[in-house]
Parts: structure tokens; C-alpha cells; sequence
């Protein structure tokens, strides 16, 4: 299988060498890349096979040694069991989706090789991350699709705004990266090893080990390392206040919403917890930390994605919602119904990223939703996959998004952490909200009437089959994986031996499961499906109905609706504390440390010195005979002087 693992991993990054580095052909450039990941794709599938279905051995192993320093070894090596085929599946097939839509979308661009050859770079970078073995090799990978993901960000880089997007978002992951950086520096200095293996192995000795950061206050050094680890995975996966540079990140083009938001960058944070979970299992305080940061995540990211006008942006702030309800999951101990829900997003968003993409191919890459309108009858496939993402994104049951919400509402509700009662508030009020601006953005797309120019309407049509079939292919498991997976994911044991938890926090015991069946009609009386189904009713009432209310509400509540085109101000403050108190350092620095101290000090300083000594010693320089006669004289006198003194003493 070492091979196997190897060519999933080499495949892509072969693809983007020759796509990018090499002056070929654009049938050539998507050719190779679209290759490189199908066969990264496929042989996932095969792994997903080998160990799932035929309940294969995991496989550990290290390929290479980089360096040793001491007793710490810097190695390359996989580590391949049912979470990360998971992840390997799901990464490699939202992938291919997009590279082979990327064929439509791109069609004019004039970087399309340039594209191709990132995206596929990317898709290497995340698969090493989620195959890693060890610390150093999660974080190359880490910092890898950190930078992959600005340059796709930043592609249309003639744009000021795509500039300033992956300038922020590049900037925003540095915060975190220098938590997570930290966290692996304290696992190297506790545990003397950067192994997965051995790191999990020693942690329980290490449940009750103390640090003293500030003298005289202990600090459980298991608390530390998870927060620090988790600040990481905060820049990541775009958990408040690290989330400012998500929405942004819409500059790019569309595919790489899809890649970035969908199955990929940002679920590197949730995958990264819980293949941490024997480590955060042992800091009650670290769970409570995450819970809550999610929550609030949930919660107000939701809030915004209602007065967001663009396409993209309203789907983007939903993927900070959702990101939220994986983050809870994990700080319930829920990880399986975190990763459940991350694998269930990842369908049914990059569905709706690609979906949106659509609709923007077909209004002349219009993307304010006020200008469309009534597009049902002239884009029926767009549609229909349209409308079967949204489902999948409210959670209306039978749908892949049903099972794993309803899985972390339901693990929430029966956690007894400090924060699970706020936490499960702000996720329960987060389902009507999601299904509000969901279907929103639905009806005000595909529904009502047409508000676009005569010129747009007149050629309205369904887009080629590069971009409808890659739709369609997602809304298949968009509907079923849920039900498929909801019982071997949460219940029966299918991450056992890759996420520990402890008994008494395990909120999914296989004697509560009744089936498919049995879970779907629990749903249907649970509260959340009333709400969702409210949600849904008010958007059409809104929006179909009495489309005279919400410039009304807009209206009356002016000041608020303020606030959350403001964003909660996060992105004024950043832009005054931290890039203006950046640029006011530097300023400083500048004025105080180059211009006074080195020019006007050291450079300038040392001049004017020898210019004052020498007018000194000009003085002396007369041109008279007897002026230096004098002097010798006098120097004479007090070499006699110092040496008759020196013999006296």
C-alpha cells in the first residue's frame, strides 16, 4: 500500500509542475492536472476501500528521515487510517469536481494554466496535511495550503480588492500559525518527539503536568498546548476572531471558493483536533475554550450572511456557520459528529459555491442577488442542484446536512461542559437563521421576477456540461451520504482507534441507535426541524410574498442592520489596532531608530565627529616654523614630565 499512498500524494503535485512550470497548452494543462487528481481520487477511493469495507490495517510508517537532532528525529511518513481515508476520499473528489469545472469557468482567463497548476498544488498540500504522520510534516503541509490559498486568492492579482484579500488572509493565518507553531514547540519540548504515535502514547503521563508562564501561577501544560494548538486551527477554519479573512477570500474565482470552503483549507482546523483528541481529551478547559468560540462562530456569522447582497458572500458566510457547528462538535467531545458534518458540508457546499459560480457564468458574472431573479425556467439543472444544496444546508431530513446537524445538536444538548447550555442555544437559533438566508438567496436567485438588463436576459441559458455535470455529481451524495454514514460514523465505531474519547463523554452509545429510519423520525419532533421549516416559511413570506417588508425592517431597524453590514466592526478595529497600530510601530521604528539613531547618530553622527575634530586640529596646521618648534617643545616637556613621574613612583 506504500506506493499506493505515495502516488495519491505525487500525483497532483506532478500534475502542477507541468501545468506550471513547463510552457504548455491549456487542453495539456488541464489534461495532466485533471489527470494527476483522478488518479488521486481513484486510488483514495481504493484506500477508502482496503480499510473501510475490507477492514484493512492501518497503516504508519515513515518514508523518510529528514534530519535527527539528538533523540528527535524530523521525518516524512504517512499515517493512513479510516479518519484520514475519509478525509483523502472527500479532499480528492470535491477536487476533481472543481478541476473539471474549472474547464468551463476559466475558459477566457489568460492565467489558465497558472490556475490549474495552483489548485492541483493544492490538492497536494492538503492531502499531505491529512496523510501526516507527524507534527513537522502537519505543519509543512499547514503552511503549504496557506500559501497555495493566496495565490488563489490573489489570482487576479490586476485587482486592488483580491490583493487586499489574500494580503488579509495571508496575514490573518500568521496569527494562528504562530499559536499552532507554539503548540508544537511545547509537545517537542514535553514530549521529546513530533510522532503522532508517541506523543499520544506519553499523554496521560503528562495529564497533570504543570507550567509556570508567568511566575508563581501554574498552568496545566495540557490546557496550554491544546489552546495553542486550537489558536492554529482558529486561522484555519475561520473561528471568531480570526474569521475576517474568509468573506474576503471571494476575490478569487470561483472554483477556489469551492476548494477552499468546501472539503479542504478550512476543515484542516476541525481535521487537526480530532486527530488530536487523546491530547485535548485530557484539558476540560481547552473544550470549554473551543465550544464556546464556536458557538459564537455559529451563532453571529449567520446573523451577517441576512444582509449580504452577493451570491458568493451569503454562501460564504454560511460555511463560517457551519464551521461553527464542527468546532462545537468538537469541543463536546463530539469529534465524530464534527468530522460527520465536515464530511457532509463538503458536498453540499461545494455544491452551492459551484452552483453560485453557475448562476455567475450565466448573468455575465453579475453576482448581486438583487439583480437576478426568476432564473428556474432558464437554468433548470442549476436549479435543481441548487435547491437540493440549500436543503442539504438547512438540514431538512432525509438530506446529508439533516443527519450530522442534528447528530451536534443532539451531542451538545446531552454535554454537561462549562458553555454547552449557551452552545446549544446559539446552535438551535442558528438553524432558523441558516434556513432564513438560505432560502433567501434561493428564491431572490431562481424565483420572483426578473430583475437583470434586457441584454443579460436575452441570453440567459444553462451552462456547458464541464460545469452542470460536475453539479450533478455532487448533489448524488449531497443527499445520500448522510444516511448512508450516520450509523457507522457516530455509532458504530468506525473512527475507533483513530478519535479517543472518553467513555463518560462519548454522547453516541450504539444502544441509543435505532437505525436510519429510527433517526430520521427522532428528527422530525425535534425542535430544530420546526425551526428550520420556520425558516424556510419566513424567507418565503419575505421574499415571494410581501417583498415590501424587508426594506420596511431594513428600515426601522436601521442601526442594526448597520451593525452587520459592519460586520461587528471586526474588520474597523483590525484595520485600526493591528494594521494601523502595525503601521504606527513601523513609523516609529523609522523616525526614532533609522532616522535619528542610524542616519542622524551613527551615519551623519560620525561624520559631523570627525568634521569637529578636525577643526580642532587645523588650528595647529599654521605653516609657521616656530609654531611647531613650540609644539615639539611642549611635547618634549611632557614626556619628561610623565616619565620622571612615573620613575618617582
Amino acid at each position: 500500500m506504500q506506493n499506493i499512498y505515495l502516488t495519491i500524494v505525487l500525483a497532483p503535485l506532478i500534475g502542477a509542475i507541468v501545468a506550471g512550470l513547463f510552457k504548455v497548452s491549456r487542453r495539456v494543462a488541464h489534461s495532466v492536472t485533471i489527470t494527476g487528481v483522478a488518479i488521486s481520487c481513484l486510488l483514495s477511493f481504493y484506500a477508502f476501500k482496503h480499510l473501510i469495507i475490507d477492514g484493512g490495517a492501518t497503516f504508519n510508517e515513515t518514508l523518510y528521515t529528514w534530519m535527527v537532532i539528538g533523540d528527535v528525529r524530523f521525518e516524512v511518513g504517512f499515517l493512513v487510517d479510516n479518519l484520514t481515508v475519509i478525509m483523502m476520499s472527500v479532499v480528492s473528489f470535491v477536487s476533481l469536481m472543481v478541476h473539471v469545472y474549472t474547464i468551463g469557468y476559466m475558459h477566457d482567463d489568460p492565467g489558465y494554466q497558472r490556475f490549474f497548476s495552483y489548485i492541483s498544488l493544492f490538492t497536494f498540500s492538503m492531502l499531505m496535511l491529512v496523510m501526516s504522520n507527524n507534527f513537522l510534516q502537519l505543519f509543512f503541509g499547514w503552511e503549504a495550503v496557506g500559501l497555495v490559498s493566496y495565490l488563489l486568492i490573489g489570482f487576479w492579482y490586476t485587482r486592488d480588492t483580491a490583493i487586499y484579500a489574500n494580503l488579509k488572509a495571508f496575514l490573518v493565518n500568521r496569527v494562528g500559525d504562530f499559536g499552532f507553531l507554539l503548540g508544537i514547540a511545547l509537545v517537542l519540548m514535553y514530549f521529546n518527539s513530533l510522532n503522532y504515535a508517541e506523543v499520544f502514547g506519553l499523554a496521560e503521563e503528562q495529564a497533570e503536568t504543570v507550567i509556570q508562564i508567568i511566575p508563581g501561577v501554574d498552568w496545566s501544560l495540557m490546557s496550554v498546548m491544546c489552546i495553542l494548538l486550537f489558536i492554529g486551527a482558529m486561522g484555519k477554519s475561520a473561528q471568531v476572531p480570526l474569521h475576517v479573512w474568509l468573506p474576503d477570500s471571494m476575490e478569487g474565482p470561483t472554483p477556489i471558493s469551492a476548494l477552499i470552503h468546501a472539503a479542504t483549507m478550512v476543515t484542516a482546523g476541525i481535521f487537526m483536533v480530532a486527530r488530536m483528541s487523546p491530547l485535548f481529551e485530557l484539558s476540560e478547559t481547552a473544550l470549554s475554550f473551543i465550544l464556546i468560540i464556536g458557538s459564537i462562530t455559529a451563532l453571529f456569522m449567520g446573523f451577517l450572511g441576512l444582509v449580504q447582497n452577493d451570491i458568493k458572500r451569503v454562501v460564504a458566510y454560511s460555511t463560517l456557520s457551519q464551521l461553527g457547528y464542527m468546532t462545537v462538535a468538537l469541543g463536546a467531545s463530539a469529534y465524530s459528529a464534527g468530522i460527520f458534518h465536515l464530511f457532509t458540508h463538503a458536498f453540499f457546499k461545494a455544491l452551492l459555491f459551484l452552483g453560485a459560480g453557475s448562476v455567475i457564468i450565466a448573468m455575465h458574472h453579475e453576482q448581486d442577488m438583487r439583480n437576478m431573479g426568476g432564473l428556474r425556467k432558464y437554468m433548470p439543472i442549476t436549479y435543481i442542484t441548487g435547491l437540493i444544496g440549500s436543503l442539504a444546508l438547512i438540514g431538512f431530513p432525509g438530506f446529508a446536512g439533516f443527519y450530522s446537524k442534528d447528530a451536534i445538536i443532539m451531542a451538545v444538548g446531552h454535554a454537561e461542559r462549562f458553555g454547552s447550555g449557551f452552545a446549544y442555544f446559539a446552535l438551535v437559533l442558528g438553524v432558523f437563521i441558516t434556513a432564513l438566508y438560505s432560502f433567501r438567496m434561493f428564491f431572490l436567485v431562481f424565483h420572483g421576477k426578473e430583475r437583470m438588463d434586457h441584454h443579460t436576459q436575452e441570453h440567459l441559458h444553462e451552462t456547458p456540461a464541464v460545469v452542470t455535470v460536475p453539479l450533478m455529481l455532487l448533489a448524488i451524495p449531497s443527499i445520500l451520504a448522510g444516511a448512508i454514514f450516520v450509523g457507522p460514523m457516530l455509532y458504530q465505531g468506525l473512527f475507533d482507534g483513530a478519535i479517543f474519547v472518553h467513555h463518560e463523554h462519548n454522547p453516541f452509545h450504539a444502544d441509543h441507535y435505532h437505525g436510519v429510519v429510527g433517526f430520521t423520525l427522532h428528527g422530525l419532533m425535534g425542535l430544530p426541524f420546526f425551526l428550520a421549516m420556520a425558516g424556510v416559511a419566513t424567507a418565503y413570506f419575505l421574499y415571494m410574498v410581501r417583498t415590501d417588508i424587508p426594506a420596511k425592517i431594513q428600515a426601522k431597524f436601521a442601526w442594526l442592520h448597520q451593525i452587520l453590514i459592519d460586520k461587528y466592526g471586526f474588520d474597523r478595529f483590525n484595520e485600526w489596532f493591528f494594521a494601523g497600530g502595525a503601521r504606527k510601530l513601523g513609523s516609529t521604528f523609522w523616525s526614532v531608530g533609522d532616522v535619528k539613531i542610524i542616519d542622524d547618530g551613527m551615519v551623519n553622527g560620525s561624520a559631523r565627529v570627525v568634521a569637529w575634530y578636525a577643526s580642532i586640529m587645523r588650528h595647529l596646521q599654521t605653516g609657521y616654523l616656530y609654531h611647531y618648534a613650540f609644539a615639539m617643545i611642549i611635547g618634549l616637556a611632557v614626556l619628561l614630565g610623565v616619565f620622571v613621574l612615573s620613575g618617582t613612583a
